[in-house]
């Protein structure tokens, strides 16, 4: 890292002196509410999407989450996270991305342990998005934990230190957000790159969450035939989420008990169904939208579903 940056990151900041005099972390610096939960109001610059700060040393952070996004990054040494009683220890490099529901605690680190916390909220994704696409385990990760209510952590670790690409590109970024220039979408397109070098390294993720990492190769999955049901494969979405046909195949059919081939011919009928009932194409014209090249084998499979053919379906709604 450039040793000027690095030089002024390492400075002690205020809180840390009150620390090092004994005082303690004062919650109301974080958070206005009763429980431990860090808010981007009082971390994030006006009308930012995104910032950062370096991780406060010397003293053990208590248990806390986020109504944010957090992603942390080590820049040197190590910083130790504990999360659902497991210690996670992050060296020179790598990278953790939480969600808001995640509690954990960070223990007491040195001078020489330096990390930069960036603060994320959901609107700073949206560039990220059109780069990376929908059909992979860091976008999946994202809007998943974007549109659940419930209280389920989930993390990913990226063991990425020896991905000079990503390195070079968090250096980029600490440097523009530490200047405070508006450099918005230059920032959303350095994180959109950052996300897809760590797409093409995927074998560095460590899976360790509330939600196991395949959970989110699962839901990937999923969501790729939702969007692409009249032309999905097993092997385009095996290849996107760096998975070997075989492996994919396996875990869909553990974690929800049907085959890819099954999942993706339940949501053809599916849409073929809404077609019948909102549209008024021909059937023929239904069949060939939801990509059956047997018309024949599409009756038969939709008599067995639904007890009748399409015509009497659409017939008696």
């Amino acid at each position: 890292m450039n040793k000027i940056l690095l030089s002024k990151l390492e400075e002690i900041t205020l809180e840390e002196k009150e620390i090092l005099e004994g005082h303690s972390i004062n919650p109301k610096n974080y958070t206005n509410h009763y429980e431990f939960i860090i808010q981007g109001e009082k971390m994030l610059g006006p009308d930012y999407c995104i910032d950062s700060r370096v991780h406060t040393r010397f003293i053990d952070f208590p248990e806390h989450k986020h109504d944010y996004i957090e992603m942390m990054y080590v820049i040197q040494g190590s910083i130790t996270h504990v999360i659902d009683n497991r210690e996670i220890t992050l060296h020179k490099g790598e990278i953790i991305l939480l969600n808001q529901h995640t509690w954990h605690s960070i223990k007491k680190c040195d001078k020489d342990d330096l990390a930069i916390n960036f603060m994320i909220l959901p609107s700073f994704f949206n560039i990220v998005y059109e780069m990376i696409g929908y059909d992979n385990i860091i976008a999946t990760f994202l809007i998943d934990i974007l549109r659940k209510s419930d209280n389920k952590g989930q993390y990913l670790i990226f063991n990425v230190s020896n991905v000079f690409q990503i390195q070079n590109l968090m250096e980029n970024l600490i440097q523009s957000l530490y200047d405070q220039e508006n450099n918005f979408k230059e920032n959303q397109i350095t994180m959109g790159l950052i996300f897809l070098y760590m797409i093409r390294n995927l074998e560095s993720i460590e899976k360790g969450s509330s939600q196991q990492l395949e959970d989110i190769l699962v839901q990937a999955a999923l969501d790729y035939i939702n969007i692409h049901y009249s032309n999905a494969t097993l092997h385009e979405i095996s290849i996107a989420l760096n998975q070997t046909d075989y492996n994919l195949s396996k875990l869909i059919k553990f974690k929800t008990g049907k085959t890819f081939k099954e999942l993706l011919q339940s949501r053809r009928f599916y849409k073929a169904e809404e077609l019948l009932l909102h549209t008024t194409l021909s059937i023929d014209d239904i069949i060939s939208s939801v990509c059956y090249e047997s018309h024949s084998y599409f009756f038969r499979r939709f008599k067995e579903k639904y007890g009748v053919t399409p015509k009497k379906y659409r017939q008696s709604k």
